[in-house]
């Protein structure tokens, strides 16, 4: 599979677009792709040990390492400026004179680094074949959903401040039924745009085959480092539905007519109906929209002896296909590496999250969505996380990290506590007076590792009243715990102690100071 590897997203929708009977000139025409390389990546599939179900079901990194084991290498991007040239040619052959020599010497004036002559004739040909006049649209039932954004902006009033705030209205209608759909949303961006498809979808019911998004790009507003490719993410919500998506072409409104002439009636019946009242939040303006949407949907259509929700209920609902499970949640991709902590920062919150030690230095896939965060390498996921929103913090597995590592977050005083009673009671009491001091734990944790190293390398029983004399002296440093165990003073402390003092006569009591002081007197 020679070329730059497409994204899986999109290697998804082919797999669901073949596997609903789709030929490969018409996958090919709807992804934007070459026909040979659907035919690649089928072939590929066909030697594949997993079924499409499986393919499908695997994350984007698990499945991308099934399709490219090994480097890819870059796609020839002349055929993508060709195909804009296409209406031009067409047109320009039907002129006196012009024959194709002409049109291939003005292109590559034009675009010096285009098609040869041959080359040229080859897939101008091809495409003249291709094309087809034009014809009155049938459409099956659930089959399709037409969606587009209006021209026009409906608004409401801040009750605070009294601005007037603007809001961008998404329509959606089924083309088998006209069955209609729309509701008002703060911008174009694509949380927005996902957020109105998915209220859709489940408002009636179901999910079609396939989804006409007018435009892809009118989705996106102003573009963000840190919010995905839109067409990216849409065939992720696609894929999420078990729907493929088919945006209509650009400027052919003979493919979205229905959706045109939809936004034409919300205008009619909704927009004007609605100019007189006036809204003070989203869901007020909402409820109305839904309300004079519900009123066009059971309103009789011309020379049709039913309406669209008549339609809609007898012959299209019971076809959609069921609604997942759960909510779609939206995607982020994200390249990053892992830091000599074994944490990557996801710059977006703020936010350090652990990865195994054995990774640091490499880069790795980061997926992540509202509430997880998925993280890839090498077609393996290596780490998952509860997604966390507090700046500057850090979210850690203990299994992640190295034993040095480990060692370091288990500290605590109850650690060294279990660990000193483990040696000797003595060695128990020491490091409980030792953590009775007005001192942070932290302050002490070294003071707990050279006393325990100390009484590794010591006899246990010279460290033992070792021990007893630091406590008695209420010295717990592991300076004096070491001169008195490398200067041998455990053993001449013992006798110290035990030797009593001399019997002699000469003793001065308190009869003697007595004398002394009247003396001085």
């Amino acid at each position: 599979m020679a070329g730059k590897p497409k994204p899986m997203s999109q290697i998804k929708q082919l797999l669901l677009l073949h596997q609903q009977g789709k030929g490969i000139k018409f996958i090919a025409r709807s992804l934007s792709l070459s026909k040979n390389t659907v035919k690649a990546y089928l072939a590929k599939t066909a030697l594949l040990p997993l079924s499409v179900e499986q393919l499908l079901s695997l994350a984007d990194p698990l499945l991308e390492a099934k399709y490219h084991a090994g480097n890819p290498a870059y796609k020839d991007t002349r055929f993508d400026h060709f195909k804009e040239k296409l209406d031009y040619f067409a047109s320009e052959l039907k002129q006196v004179g012009v024959n194709r020599r002409l049109l291939w010497e003005e292109y590559k004036k034009e675009y010096a680094q285009g098609y040869g002559y041959s080359q040229f004739c080859f897939h101008l040909s091809q495409q003249l074949l291709a094309r087809k006049p034009t014809m009155v649209l049938t459409h099956k039932a659930a089959e399709k959903l037409f969606i587009d954004f209006a021209g026009k902006k409906l608004s409401y009033i801040d009750k605070d401040t009294g601005e007037v705030i603007y809001c961008q209205v998404f329509a959606a209608c089924l083309p088998y039924s006209d069955y209609s759909f729309a509701m008002a949303v703060p911008s174009q961006n694509i949380e927005d745009f996902l957020y109105a498809l998915r209220c859709c979808l489940e408002e009636i019911g179901g999910v079609p085959k396939v989804l006409v998004p007018d435009n892809l790009k009118s989705a996106i507003v102003k573009a963000s480092p840190y919010e995905p490719d839109v067409n990216r993410a849409m065939e992720d919500f696609a894929n999420h539905y078990g729907a493929v998506v088919i945006p209509a072409r650009v400027r052919k409104p003979q493919d979205k007519a229905l959706v045109e002439n939809g936004v034409k009636l919300i205008y009619n019946r909704v927009y004007a109906k609605l100019r007189h009242q006036q809204f003070f939040d989203l869901s007020s303006l909402n409820k109305a929209i839904k309300e004079k949407i519900r009123e066009h949907n059971q309103t009789r259509m011309q020379k049709k002896p039913y309406c669209r929700q008549e339609k809609f209920l007898a012959d299209e609902k019971h076809l959609l296909g069921p609604l997942p499970d759960y909510s779609f949640e939206l995607k982020y991709y994200r390249e990053l590496k892992v830091a000599q902590n074994n944490h990557i920062y996801l710059a977006q919150d703020k936010h350090y999250y652990s990865v195994p030690y054995t990774y640091i230095g490499l880069q790795v896939k980061v997926i992540y969505t509202r509430s997880m965060v998925h993280i890839y390498s090498k077609g393996e996921q290596i780490a998952l996380h509860v997604r966390d929103y507090r700046m500057g913090s850090y979210t850690t597995i203990k299994e992640h990290l190295c034993s040095h590592h480990r060692h370091y977050l288990e500290r605590s005083p109850e650690y060294y506590l279990k660990k000193a009673q483990s040696k000797s009671e003595e060695f128990y009491k020491l490091l409980e007076g030792l953590f009775q001091q007005k001192r942070y734990p932290e302050q002490l944790y070294r003071t707990c590792d050279g006393l325990l190293r100390l009484a590794s390398r010591s006899d246990a029983d010279s460290f033992r009243k070792a021990c007893l004399i630091a406590i008695e002296h209420g010295n717990y440093t592991y300076r004096f715990m070491r001169n008195l165990l490398e200067n041998n003073m455990v053993h001449d402390q013992e006798q110290i102690i035990e030797r009593s003092l001399p019997e002699h006569t000469n003793i001065r009591g308190k009869e003697y100071y007595t004398q002394f002081l009247s003396t001085l007197n």
